[in-house]
């Protein structure tokens, strides 16, 4: 197959760093050139983390048809760097292509640096059409819902206009009039790199928001499942079920990475295939993913799924992250992170009514907000420091 030699690209927030990354893509996704390594420009120890994942060594080289080596969000532990061959990022646009429907025109509110945003200008070349970028994605500036009106606004209006974001984007988008405006007027909103919440999804349905939950990763160039289904030349295998149907979710197709930088016999990546950490089920044809194999921890012998308590919290508080550490005593311990809401024994009282008394947290942490990384996620180290 040969090789390739790697540049890094340090991509700026924003409008100029999703342009020029532009440019370099072409070349990369047929072959010409070096392979792209995209971290982020910055002085923050996020940025350096994510620069060492990519490009550990000036000298390395990869597979040569591997495009773009990026890196996992580093949102529950160290980034790892990908191996994104450019048929795979090929084969990824042209089935979100044809799963809505056809060309459309991109507003970029991820970070190009991360899988959604870089598929985002993957998905405009493919569909020949220009993306615009929020004058606020990454670096210092917070996600705005004014910036992400005014970039829906320029949009060409003769193209079907599509966006993807992650859930606390749609959820502040939702909170703000001219933020939920901008998201009616999209053919498609994507929600993915995260669990979306059924509040949050009947918010999105309440408002007339034409989304789309989407299921993936950065090692499977972003979202493969749409609403349960797999995008075209895709498949969901369920590997070792239990009598409910449930098991380890195993993600098939052309859109699979080719492994982790440095890490060639990872037993995630075997046949092509992508073993996920993620629990779920096939009904009907439908994938329900039911959270992550180690989302489930035990709190006084009895067994607790983290994301169920974080949906027990949201409404009646607007934003809420859980995270367990270990307990002594318990096996356990949930700390709840919140946003508005009623008090800490009404919201304790909401939990044990919905899951019992096991799964209510034992230490309440109130915010103004939750802290985000650049791509939009909780930033669970930075809640961890808070405790």
């Amino acid at each position: 197959m040969g090789e390739r030699g790697v540049r890094l690209v340090r991509t700026a927030p924003g409008a100029a760093g999703a342009e020029a990354l532009l440019e370099l893509l072409p070349a990369a996704l047929a072959g010409d050139g070096p392979a792209l390594a995209i971290a982020p420009d910055g002085d923050d120890d996020v940025s350096a983390a994510a620069r060492a994942a990519v490009l550990p060594d000036d000298a390395m080289t990869v597979d040569a048809d591997v495009a773009v080596v990026v890196a996992t969000s580093g949102s529950t532990g160290s980034p790892r760097g990908v191996l994104l061959p450019g048929p795979s990022l090929l084969a990824s646009a042209r089935a979100t292509e044809e799963r809505l429907g056809g060309p459309a025109a991109w507003s970029l509110c991820l970070p190009a640096t991360s899988v959604g945003g870089l598929m985002v200008l993957v998905r405009s070349l493919v569909a020949g059409t220009e993306p615009e970028a929020l004058a606020s994605i990454g670096g210092a500036a917070p996600f705005s819902p004014a910036a992400f009106a005014a970039a829906t606004w320029r949009l060409d209006p003769s193209v079907p206009a599509v966006t993807s974001v992650v859930p606390a984007q749609a959820a502040r988008l939702l909170d703000d009039a001219e933020g939920r405006a901008a998201l009616q007027a999209y053919e498609a909103v994507l929600v993915g790199g995260g669990r979306t919440s059924s509040s949050l999804r009947d918010r999105l349905d309440e408002a007339h928001v034409a989304a789309v939950s989407t299921y993936g990763m950065t090692e499977t160039c972003g979202g493969l499942v749409y609403d349960g289904v797999p995008l075209p030349g895709a498949d969901v295998v369920i590997v070792e079920p239990d009598t409910d149907g449930v098991g380890r979710v195993s993600l098939g197709g052309p859109m699979v990475a080719r492994g982790y930088l440095g890490d060639p016999a990872s037993p995630s990546f075997a046949g092509g295939r992508l073993l996920t950490q993620d629990l779920g089920r096939v009904v009907d044809g439908v994938l329900e993913v039911l959270g992550r194999a180690d989302d489930v921890v035990q709190v006084g012998g009895v067994n607790v799924a983290v994301s169920a308590v974080e949906d027990a919290l949201v409404p009646p508080a607007r934003e809420a992250v859980v995270l367990a550490a270990p307990d002594e005593a318990w096996g356990s311990r949930l700390t709840a992170y919140v946003v508005d809401g009623p008090s800490d024994d009404d919201l304790a009282a909401a939990v044990a009514a919905r899951l019992g008394r096991a799964a209510v947290p034992r230490a309440w942490v109130r915010l103004d907000a939750v802290p985000l990384l650049a791509n939009g996620k909780p930033d669970r180290e930075a809640l961890r420091r808070l405790s």
